[in-house]
Order: structure tokens, then C-alpha cells, then sequence
């Protein structure tokens, strides 16, 4: 029986891609690859459920070590009239008999390789076939305090995104019958200054970056009490400041 393409049920198995009216029929009758898919399905949701994870280590060297010994272990051994010929192309599918064998008896070299590829990779290829992005990381941040004629309790921080986004948590801020606005300040010359946009109700805000910021001399965040006076500038009422660093 012809079975599906390895690469295929990879796909099948990783993504929403919807199955074609020719594979529903053969998976129907073929234990085999519904094996497979089944098996590699469940490697897609270990994978998903691990997908928070970040800055993991590189795998060991003895991890490799083992997956080579596997290999090599699984390849029958060439002979003198092997080695003076071509090497012969051997065709998987023909090594597919019923119930797997050639599956199960290679599965510890396949489950090791797949633990050595999660722990470099796993959450790229989990964001790449299910259509999302990898998670921004933090280049810099920041703790809010408020100025001295603020209330104490109010506080922020700050994270900026290398996707040119600046996440803010604020709490506590004094009420105001205009509106909060977010700005970056040069420490060095005050009037200089970026305007990033308002606070809304919600505690977490994530606000753009303009690009061309430079954060290096821009590194003084400011949260202003602005009226709804139609001026663009700042109004000269901070409630909270921090500076950010690396």
C-alpha cells in the first residue's frame, strides 16, 4: 500500500491546514500512518504546551553523542562489495510492513532527536506553522516613582520591546478630568521630548516606539496629567518618571 509522504503528515500534524479528500480516504484504512500522524500530533501539543519557554540552554554534547550512537546503531553495516559500488537508495516506504516495525525500532533515535531540536527550537517552529510571531524580547526597562507631589502609592513600570513597542503598567495614578500621556525625555535637556501617546483605562498599555528613537538619549520616561486644551505640548504636571536601562 502506498503510504503518505513523511513530510506531509509533518505538515497535517503541526498545522490547521485542513486534510485533502485523498488523505481522509487513506487514513482511514492505514493504521500505519495514522500512527504516525497520531504520534507526530502529539509532539505538536508537547511542543505548544512549551511555547512560554525562553533562553533555553543548548543541549548537551552527550545528548548528541547518544543520537549519533543511535543512528549508527539502526544503519546495517556496509560490506567490502558495498563500499566499491554505488551506494544503494533505500526506499523507506518499502521498510513500512504492518504495525510499523521500522518505526518502532528507530523511535528512541527519533525521540532523542526530537528532545535535542525542542530544547533549541521548539517554540520557533510551534510560532511558525501556527501562523504567530515569536514573543518580542525586553531591551530595556523601567521603574515609574512618582514626583513629590504625587500620592505615594503610585507607581509604573516599563518594558521596551525589540518590535518597537513599549509595554506600561501604571497604578494608583490621580484621577484627572483630562487624560494621561506617555513621553520620552533627554535627562540631559528636558525640553527635549517624544510624546508616545495616552493611557487608557486599562492598567497594561502597550504604546509604539516612533521609529528612529534614539532610547539612548530619550531614556527618561514621563507620565503627564494632560487637560483637553487642544495643545500638543507638555503640560508641565508629571505624576510618575524612570529612567531606563538595558
Amino acid at each position: 500500500m502506498q503510504h503518505l509522504d513523511p513530510d506531509r503528515l509533518v505538515l497535517l500534524a503541526l498545522s490547521e491546514e485542513p486534510q485533502e479528500l485523498g488523505e481522509s480516504d487513506h487514513l482511514a484504512t492505514c493504521a500505519g500512518c495514522r500512527y504516525d500522524l497520531d504520534t507526530l500530533r502529539d509532539v505538536a501539543e508537547l511542543g505548544a504546551e512549551a511555547q512560554d519557554l525562553r533562553d533555553l540552554p543548548p543541549p548537551p554534547e552527550h545528548l548528541w553523542r547518544g543520537i549519533e550512537a543511535g543512528i549508527a546503531a539502526s544503519t546495517p553495516a556496509a560490506t567490502p562489495a558495498a563500499t566499491s559500488a554505488a551506494a544503494p537508495v533505500i526506499d523507506l516506504n518499502a521498510r513500512r510492513g504492518t504495525g510499523r516495525k521500522w518505526t518502532r525500532r528507530l523511535m528512541p533515535v527519533i525521540a532523542a532527536a526530537a528532545a535535542a531540536v525542542l530544547a533549541v527550537a521548539g517554540t520557533v517552529a510551534v510560532y511558525r506553522f501556527s501562523g504567530r510571531t515569536a514573543p518580542a524580547e525586553v531591551t530595556a526597562r523601567a521603574t515609574l516613582a512618582p514626583l513629590p507631589t504625587v500620592p505615594a502609592d503610585a507607581a509604573g513600570s516599563v518594558r521596551v520591546l525589540t518590535d518597537g513597542e513599549m509595554r506600561i503598567d501604571v497604578r494608583n495614578l490621580p484621577l484627572t478630568t483630562g487624560f494621561h500621556e506617555v513621553w520620552l525625555i533627554d535627562p540631559d535637556d528636558l525640553t527635549k521630548m517624544v510624546a508616545l501617546g495616552n493611557l487608557s483605562d486599562e492598567r497594561d498599555v502597550v504604546l509604539p516606539v516612533p521609529p528612529g528613537t534614539d532610547l539612548n538619549r530619550y531614556r527618561l520616561v514621563d507620565v503627564s496629567d494632560e487637560p483637553h486644551d487642544g495643545d500638543a505640548t507638555h503640560s508641565g504636571r508629571s505624576l510618575l518618571r524612570g529612567m531606563l536601562t538595558n
